[in-house]
């Protein structure tokens, strides 16, 4: 659920609808922020234009999420 604790960041993450088999697609997007101050740390897919993001609190306090920083590949033009 989304209360469970989320430890560390996504890698090369390729977000693949759900029942999608094969070779991820132009538009199966790839987060990332396993890097210096990236803090996303779940991405759930909703649908081709909705993502569910979860971004972990920060490092020294965890009551806040004071910034967002990840990156997104593999778009497509009208995504």
């Amino acid at each position: 659920g989304s209360d469970d604790i989320i430890a560390g960041n996504v890698s090369k993450y390729i977000v693949l609808p759900a029942g999608y088999c094969g070779q991820p697609r132009k538009g199966h997007l790839i987060f990332d922020a396993c890097f210096e101050s990236g803090n996303l740390g779940r991405v759930d897919h909703v649908s081709e234009f909705e993502y569910d993001l979860f971004i972990r609190p920060d490092t020294c306090n965890p009551r806040f999420r004071v910034w967002f920083n990840f990156t997104v590949e593999n778009v497509k033009e009208s995504q």
